[in-house]
């Protein structure tokens, strides 16, 4: 069974505005960059209680893959 889609001639898509827009691309950009640092830097001074390294073997392969050195 086939359907097809016709669209309403009175249809409009609304429109992106740009401050929304680059309000997403900055927040999204600051999020990321956030992310890359917190696992870069993690050498186990990232530690949630006291000396455990939870963290840091979470995201040990992380680090192997984007490539930090890691030992």
């Amino acid at each position: 069974m086939a359907t097809s889609y016709a669209p309403r001639s009175g249809q409009r898509i609304g429109a992106i505005s740009i401050p929304t827009t680059a309000l997403w691309l900055i927040g999204t950009t600051v999020l990321a960059l956030l992310a890359i640092y917190f696992i870069g830097i993690d050498q186990g001074a990232v530690s949630v209680f006291g000396s455990d390294m939870h963290v840091h073997e979470f995201v040990h392969d992380g680090r192997h893959f984007l490539g930090f050195p890691c030992h």
